[in-house]
This record gives C-alpha cells, sequence and structure tokens, in this order.
C-alpha cells in the first residue's frame, strides 16, 4: 500500500487560473517588524519555495489600533523593493471592521479593497478573501460586490474565510462568472472540524482551495499543556523523528497528505522556521500514522 506523500509542485488555486506554492506564509504577527526585518522574512519564504502570501487589512490590530499596520509595512517594503510583486501570489482579506464587528455590504467591501491596495502600494491583489460572513448583508450583494471587484481588475481571484460550507454554497449560487478560488478556515489536528462538517468534501466537489490557519493550534502543538496536546505531539513525533523534520513540519505534512490539498498558513515571523518549509515534502505519511495522528486528535478510537 502506498504511503501519503506531498509533492513541492506548484498547484492549482481553485478555479482561479493562478499557481500556488503548497505552503502559504501569513503575515498576522507581521506588523511588529521593521522594514529590514519583514524584508529578510519575506525573502526567507521566497527561499524555501513559498510564492503564496497571506495578509488582512485587520492584521495588526491590537484591540484600539494598528488596522492596517500589516498590509502598510508590506506596501513600504514592495516600494522599495521594484519587482518583488511580481514573485508572490498577494492575498487579503477585509470584512471585519471593529468594533461593529462584520460589514459586508458593497459599500464597505469596495472600500476597502482600495484601502488595502493603498497601503500595500499595488494595484491588483491575486485572491481577496470576505474574512468573517457578515449575517446581515444577502449574499446576493456579496457576489455581485466581489464579481465587480474582479471586473475592475483590482482583483484576480476571489474566497471566502470562516464560512460555513452553507454559507459558502449559499453565496456561490450568486456568483454568474466568477468562482469560488479558496476557503480558508481554521484547521489543525487540535481542531478537525473542516473535516468533518462537510467543509473538505465540498471543497474537493467544487475544486476549491482550502487554505487553514492556525495550523498548529494556536502553538500549543508545538508546546503542548494538556494530556491531549500531548498525546498529538508525541504522535506526530514520531514520524517527525522516522525523517528527521521538526514536529511543526510533521504537523504541515499531515496537514497536507488529506485528498482536499489544505495548504497551511504558517505565521512563523523566524525566519529559520520558514527555512524550515523546505523539509514538508521529505515526509511520507503511512495510514498506519496518519490515523494514529487522527485518533490522537479526536482523542477516541476510529469508529
Amino acid at each position: 500500500m502506498s504511503d501519503l506523500h506531498v509533492t513541492p509542485d506548484s498547484r492549482p488555486l481553485g478555479k482561479s487560473g493562478i499557481l500556488v506554492s503548497p505552503v502559504a506564509w501569513g503575515m498576522w504577527r507581521f506588523a511588529g517588524n521593521t522594514e529590514s526585518e519583514g524584508r529578510a522574512l519575506i525573502d526567507a519564504a521566497f527561499e524555501a519555495g513559498v510564492t503564496l502570501f497571506d495578509t488582512a487589512d485587520i492584521y495588526g490590530f491590537d484591540g484600539s489600533g494598528g488596522f492596517g499596520d500589516a498590509e502598510t509595512l508590506l506596501g513600504r517594503i514592495l516600494a522599495a523593493s521594484p519587482g518583488l510583486r511580481d514573485r508572490m501570489v498577494l492575498t487579503t482579506k477585509g470584512g471585519i471592521t471593529p468594533p461593529v464587528p462584520y460589514d459586508s455590504s458593497r459599500d464597505y467591501l469596495m472600500a476597502a479593497l482600495d484601502a488595502s491596495l493603498a497601503r500595500m502600494q499595488v494595484e491588483q491583489v491575486d485572491l481577496y478573501q470576505i474574512h468573517r460572513p457578515d449575517i446581515l448583508t444577502h449574499p446576493h450583494e456579496v457576489a455581485r460586490t466581489l464579481e465587480d471587484m474582479v471586473t475592475s481588475g483590482k482583483v484576480r481571484s476571489i474566497g471566502v474565510s470562516n464560512y460555513t460550507p452553507a454559507q459558502t454554497a449559499t453565496l456561490a449560487s450568486f456568483l454568474t462568472n466568477v468562482p469560488i478560488a479558496t476557503q480558508q478556515p481554521e484547521f489543525s489536528p487540535l481542531f478537525l472540524d473542516p473535516m468533518t462538517n462537510g467543509l473538505f468534501d465540498q471543497a474537493i466537489e467544487h475544486d476549491i482551495a482550502v487554505l487553514a490557519w492556525s495550523p498548529l493550534g494556536g502553538g500549543r502543538i508545538a508546546k503542548p499543556t494538556t494530556p491531549h496536546e500531548t498525546a498529538v505531539a508525541d504522535a506526530l513525533d514520531t514520524v517527525a523523528a522516522k525523517f528527521g523534520v521538526s514536529r511543526s513540519i510533521a504537523t504541515y505534512s499531515w496537514i497536507m497528505a488529506h485528498p482536499a490539498r489544505v495548504i497551511p498558513i504558517v505565521g512563523t515571523q523566524n525566519a529559520g522556521r520558514i527555512a524550515e518549509l523546505r523539509d514538508v515534502c521529505k515526509v511520507s505519511w503511512s495510514r498506519d500514522d496518519w490515523y494514529a495522528v487522527l485518533t490522537a486528535a479526536r482523542g477516541a478510537p476510529l469508529p
């Protein structure tokens, strides 16, 4: 029986026609860096084979200020290095409006997109995602807004983040010219919902790329503190030791082995840990080992 092996080849970003790396690098904590530090992290990601860079207008917000700071820092770096933008598949998100908290109305999203482009000093993003669903905006309005973003030339493809499968299907039913390219849920061995609530199945059925945020369980896989977390870490360590990689790399590869071809968004702001991403394709998962992690993650035997 063949092992489950992740290849380093680029893969389609859903039906967008865009090819991306099998791992993404996220900028949730990017705003705290200087320009030189930020550029070094971007270079480390490139050297590790990453082409997909994920940010959002909310990144940098600390509860009272900092909204847009991650995009602003990225914009300064891109402006200082002509040609750097062309090397990346750039994504951003909008729709979280502290303290509202969510707004997906047409007027807001159009203004949010323009503000993001201005902060990043670019004319177009490769992917624009609704960050969290706004219950008060009809999906027909959201669909028309997203399609108009693409028609305007400011956005190449569109997606959603933190949507349920039903919300995704409803939005898709109102789209006429542009498919949903991506779905960005939380997913890790400590948060399995997308594997069980139909999200991965929907993504496979409709060729939607899955971008997983918090793939290390908010750091709990790296530093487990409960018996459950420790059991998951131990199961991952068994495979990490076989292939001479870190537990984090074993975790990313476990996520990527799913047939939905999940792309983990790695949020580390440490250049050395980013460099480790080159090792992710060294790991081959036997079914026994992969299911051992799942069993530990479930905290109960499989049925």
